[in-house]
């Protein structure tokens, strides 16, 4: 008899005697299903709904088959799983997973698919500020705005004594001709200067601009906006400003000054400097001549630059010796002395400044932020909005619902692929939507704490 064959059914070698075949006739299965999870974080933070809310929707109502919310929600959805190009839709608009989390089963329509394709997609992220006859869709940016300030106030139950915000530019490589584009210098690209702000992993903002700027254009208006609506919530915080060097700037530090907001910004080093701790540099030599390896001394004194400051400011200096030679470094703050010595604002303060270029990366690496192929800068700029609301989803999942786990530190892309990349076969009936989870993920004891905090927090 001879044996049946189908150009479906894969044969492999055997293993113990049995024959080893495989096709695609699986029915539903995911490979997504620990997404659940970015659901119930969305219950939690209510994030997709208020995000939602910042489009305008022209469209007649009675014919739109996929709503704004929903297509939000997939968005950010897929972003979040690893999703960057719109196009990937295409096959995700069938995908029974992501179709729950946008609340979404089946379509009206019996020829469309339950979930928005790459073309109605772009209309979302081509959205202009103002709905109009050829483009019925429009979105409200100092809404957006200013939802990533209300999240932040919102993780926290009361206001705390003290916050930092940490303001960063990075780059922000683009290959096209895109709206905008120039070449840097410093970077030897054409790029993007996006600049972001942080408090500690919490994403406050992330502001498209070109790089024909200097690194600090435009962050006062951001530091304004942000600290306003801090205030207006937090009365009595108290705020401090940490950047790099980038940022020293006489306007920024001014109205810090005038409005009760302390800064500590790193000062890019000149002869005038390095001549005013002299003597540290060559005690720090001689150290570090004797026993072989690095020394540091700590320097603090007012100084002045000769025509752009308005005043005289601390600045704090670290003069260190290393085996290759001098490293002197410095610091500009409004904090004084008897509030905070040297040694202690430099490295326990200003060196912390290096935790927002991991949150970028994160940004970048694994949740796509730099893809800003669009023609236009106000589309890349919702790109980039919708990478930030992806990040700060993930993050609240992290906060909220792995605090107490090993992944309470992890990086957004460790995240997805431990305990949102989980394979599973998909039943639907009439009563209920089944994700059977593959039983041998190792990672259940976290997933099932993540789910009972998130189900907590969302009460």
């Amino acid at each position: 008899m001879p044996t049946q064959c189908s150009r479906d059914l894969f044969g492999y070698e055997a293993v113990e005697g049995r024959q080893v075949v495989a096709a695609f006739d699986g029915g539903q299965v995911t490979s997504d299903a620990g997404a659940l999870l970015l659901g119930a974080t969305d219950r939690a933070i209510h994030l997709v709904g208020r995000f939602a809310a910042c489009f305008a929707d022209g469209r007649l109502q009675a014919q739109v088959e996929h709503t704004i919310e929903a297509m939000v929600a997939q968005r950010v959805f897929g972003i979040a799983l690893g999703y960057e190009d719109l196009i990937d839709h295409d096959q995700l608009r069938h995908d029974p997973v992501l179709a729950a989390l946008a609340g979404k089963l089946e379509a009206r329509r019996k020829d469309c698919a339950p979930l928005a394709g790459k073309s109605t997609l772009n209309r979302l992220e081509h959205a202009p500020s103002d709905p109009s006859r050829y483009h019925k869709i429009g979105h409200d940016a100092g809404a957006i705005e200013r939802l990533l300030v209300d999240l932040f106030l919102d993780a926290h139950k009361t206001a705390p004594r003290q916050i930092i915000l940490d303001l960063d530019a990075t780059d922000d490589p683009l290959h096209g001709h895109q709206e905008g584009r120039f070449f840097h210098g410093y970077y030897d690209c054409y790029c993007y200067l996006p600049l972001y702000v942080f408090c500690g992993r919490h994403l406050l903002a992330a502001k498209l601009r070109r790089s024909n700027i200097d690194a600090a254009a435009g962050a006062l208006a951001e530091v304004e906006r942000i600290v306003g609506q801090i205030r207006a919530c937090w009365p009595r915080v108290e705020i401090l400003l940490r950047a790099d060097s980038g940022f020293a700037r006489e306007q920024l530090m001014t109205w810090c000054e005038a409005n009760r907001v302390d800064y500590l910004f790193g000062l890019a080093r000149n002869e005038r400097l390095v001549g005013a701790i002299a003597d540290d540099l060559a005690a720090a030599e001689a150290e570090s001549l004797s026993h072989g390896g690095p020394a540091r001394r700590f320097a603090d004194f007012a100084w002045s630059t000769l025509g752009s400051w308005s005043r005289h400011r601390r600045v704090v200096a670290k003069a260190e010796h290393l085996p290759k030679g001098a490293n002197p470094r410095f610091a500009v703050t409004s904090l004084t002395a008897s509030a905070i010595d040297a040694r202690t604002l430099y490295e326990d303060v200003y060196c912390a400044r290096g935790n927002v270029e991991n949150r970028i990366k994160e940004q970048q690496l694994d949740l796509f932020a730099d893809r800003t192929s669009a023609a236009t800068m106000r589309a890349n700029q919702l790109r980039l909005w919708f990478a930030s609301f992806a990040y700060v989803l993930l993050e609240a999942l992290r906060r909220i619902g792995l605090r107490h786990t090993q992944f309470a530190a992890a990086t957004c892309g460790t995240i997805r692929l431990k305990l949102l990349k989980i394979g599973a076969q998909v039943r639907l009936s009439v009563r209920r939507l089944k994700v059977a989870m593959a039983s041998a993920c190792p990672y259940q004891a976290e997933y099932h704490l993540a789910y009972l905090y998130l189900k907590r927090a969302a009460f």
